[in-house]
């Protein structure tokens, strides 16, 4: 009888196992395409040009993902999505992940069927206004007029922030970024409130950039990052793995443009296993095992990422800040890859 119920169990958990393998990342191969849920037009994070070209920090991580799992950095299809379609864009299956900007919350990972693998961006709520409006801290806005983006945590942050701080404000709903700024810009409101970077990315794009100030309150938390649908364990795996690739790459010293080099001469035992020279770090999740070692060629590392798309230099001029490594007083560390 015990050998039965012995054999019956690993029975139920090969079958699982098996379960657990199959999923996106069968049908990603199977397409020879990674869909990338994108924002409809960030800046610096994820934008088409106009040739419709993607370019941004989160269009890097998803090229990564599709260079690890299909050894092509350009086998993506990004797939615009809104504040209120992102998730059910997700959900019903029309993208394979989400990698645009969304912050982690209790709600969303425990009521939408949905989770976040890792945190990309450490970021925080502000607020923009003119500076001819004469205003130094979002604690002077009573009865202003705030563009505020429909479906996002920002509109309860900003709820929360007013009936706090015992002041008033009237919403002036939008469906994305690029509406709010012409409304902002248009002075259909006084002041405009996103994620911290997403105010930097708007201002960079603005004719008069310099006649807009990003107010010096930052009023939430908003860890952002990618999504994938709930269940799917292994892909979650893919995503968040390649991710924590990049950033162990930054920490080893490893770029795109010495991958190749560093394989073949480390005798580092974690940036073998990182690059597929030993172990079967990528076997183990379904990829080869140059899957890292083939994202980081693609992309660069994380700081390589940051620095091309988002960093001081850019137009979007962001510091590194709590995104910087752990080794230098920020918050982005991976797990030991052994």
């Amino acid at each position: 009888m015990k050998k039965s119920v012995f054999f019956g169990t690993l029975a139920a958990t090969t079958l699982v196992a098996g379960l657990a393998m199959a999923g996106t990342l069968d049908d990603v191969k199977a397409r020879g395409e990674l869909i990338c849920g994108s924002n409809t037009g960030l800046t610096g994070f994820g934008a088409p040009d106009s040739s419709g070209n993607w370019a941004g920090f989160d269009v890097d991580l998803c090229r990564a993902i599709a260079a690890a799992v299909l050894g092509d950095a350009t086998k993506v299809k990004f797939v615009p999505t809104t504040g209120e379609t992102r998730f059910t864009a997700l959900q019903s299956g029309e993208v394979d992940l989400l990698v645009r900007n969304s912050t982690w919350t209790f709600s969303r990972d425990s009521e939408l069927a949905l989770d976040f693998v890792a945190v990309n961006y450490y970021d925080g709520q502000g607020f923009m206004v003119k500076k001819d409006l004469g205003v130094s801290s979002a604690k002077e806005l009573d009865g202003a007029t705030v563009c505020i983006q429909t479906g996002t945590t920002t509109e309860l942050n900003l709820a929360d922030f007013f009936k706090q701080n015992n002041i008033s404000y009237q919403p002036v709903t939008v469906a994305d970024d690029s509406e709010a700024q012409r409304q902002y810009l248009a002075g259909a409101c006084d002041a405009y409130t996103t994620d911290a970077s997403g105010l930097a990315a708007s201002r960079a794009t603005m004719p008069d950039a310099e006649n807009h100030v990003i107010l010096p309150e930052i009023i939430s938390k908003e860890p952002l990052g990618p999504v994938v649908r709930h269940g799917d364990n292994n892909w979650g795996d893919v995503v968040r793995w390649t991710y924590y690739a990049l950033l162990i790459a930054e920490e080893k010293g490893i770029t795109a443009a010495n991958v190749g080099e560093v394989a073949t001469s480390t005798t580092d035992e974690e940036v073998k296993r990182l690059l597929g020279v030993s172990g079967d770090m990528g076997a183990k999740i379904g990829l080869d095992n140059a899957a890292f070692k083939n994202a980081i060629a693609a992309v660069g590392n994380y700081g390589e990422i940051f620095s091309r798309n988002i960093g001081e230099g850019t137009s979007i001029n962001l510091a590194r800040g709590l995104n910087a490594l752990w080794t230098q007083g920020g918050l982005q560390y991976a797990p030991p890859l052994r």
